[in-house]
């Protein structure tokens, strides 16, 4: 019996070497190529003369924000504000409805229209990594318009901070909508999932982006029934609608098994998170468990090797429709050719299959209330 113990336990603890090892060796790899990416491809940071700040083609200022062309990158021009532009002066602070590394998001009212938003405050005396984040996500902001995207107005930068005035979703997040609801009934997430489709259809067939850190807490409601996807900081744009990216960034939960494991990964990555982020509205839980019922994963190498060893997650066929059961398999396959696209799952049944009722999402996210819809 002892031996027995002991030739288990010597075979866990090499299991759990061998892990730690591989995780070491992906971790040092990850490294090396973000090292190399930053040193021969990323863009240089800047602050000009002038008081902005520039990223590549990207100039933020006082006045603004403005891609500048490859001639202007050298000496790049001041930025001419426009008359019907906003400004920082224009609105009243509320109060704070968000924090974060390095910054804040600050729930502010136009002065002369009585107009909410959101408006992010982001100390640039962080690292460069997150800068390079700010200003990907800048970028993004100022290129896309999609009425399935959280809209960003503009953008500045004065005295070390950059500003930005965005959309004021005040719903909050839908992670914060699952807190107060616990499960979403399939009508409505056929509805909720409808508008995000488009959104995702938007940013990987018309932008070239993957977004990489698609969650609950990245998808934002109002109370007009509206879903808007959020949080650019660390997408990547691609070359086409083919392109595929071998960085690893984002949160590992949603993370799809080809970009855990550091292969190559395309937009169907962001299918996978999908399909994630559905089956825990409709669950009211996580779709991965630890192996020990009751107890927290030992650590996030634990969850990433089970999302990439073990066989995808599933709709429980005796709780869910069919439609859905499949649509949620036809997200999460493990191999992501098998995947389908933003544009193939729109025309899945689930979708369309509750078109012929009066699905009012507004009621439904305003009866539910939200933490950010009083003042």
């Amino acid at each position: 019996m002892k031996f027995l113990s002991l030739s288990f336990c010597n075979s866990s603890l090499s299991l759990s070497l061998s892990l730690y090892i591989y995780m070491c060796v992906l971790v040092c790899m990850r490294a090396r190529r973000l090292f190399l990416s930053l040193m021969f491809l990323s863009p240089i940071f800047c602050r000009t003369e002038s008081g902005t700040f520039m990223y590549g083609d990207l100039l933020v200022g006082k006045d603004g924000v403005r891609i500048v062309s490859q001639d202007e990158v050298q000496t790049p021009p001041l930025i001419q504000p426009f008359d019907n532009q906003l400004s920082l002066a224009d609105f009243d602070a509320i109060k704070v409805i968000g924090k974060g590394n390095g910054g804040v998001v600050r729930l502010v009212q136009n002065k002369w229209t009585q107009q909410f938003f959101a408006l992010k405050v982001i100390q640039m005396n962080i690292e460069e990594a997150a800068c390079r984040q700010i200003a990907q996500e800048l970028k993004i902001n100022q290129s896309s318009q999609c009425p399935y995207l959280v809209m960003c107005y503009q953008s500045f930068y004065d005295n070390g901070v950059i500003s930005i005035i965005l959309e004021y979703m005040d719903g909050g997040s839908l992670a914060d909508f699952l807190t107060k609801v616990k499960t979403i009934p399939e009508p409505y997430l056929a509805a909720i999932c409808k508008q995000v489709l488009k959104g995702l259809w938007y940013l990987h067939h018309e932008k070239h982006i993957i977004h990489r850190d698609f969650k609950p807490s990245n998808l934002l409601i109002n109370h007009g029934g509206e879903v808007k996807i959020t949080d650019f900081g660390v997408s990547a744009i691609m070359e086409s609608t083919s392109g595929q990216a071998n960085t690893f960034v984002g949160t590992y939960n949603y993370m799809s098994p080809e970009r855990i494991s550091g292969g190559k990964y395309g937009y169907r990555s962001d299918i996978w998170s999908l399909g994630l982020v559905l089956l825990e509205c409709a669950t009211g839980h996580f779709p991965y468990s630890p192996p020990q019922q009751g107890e927290g994963w030992i650590n996030v190498f634990e969850l990433m090797e089970t999302i990439v060893d073990q066989p995808p997650p599933r709709a429980p066929s005796d709780q869910f429709s069919p439609e859905f059961c499949s649509f949620i398999s036809a997200c999460v396959q493990k191999d992501p050719k098998e995947r389908q696209t933003a544009n193939e799952l729109m025309a899945h049944p689930f979708i369309n299959m509750f078109e012929d009722l009066d699905i009012d999402l507004a009621s439904y996210f305003t009866n539910a209330g939200s933490p950010l819809a009083t003042f």
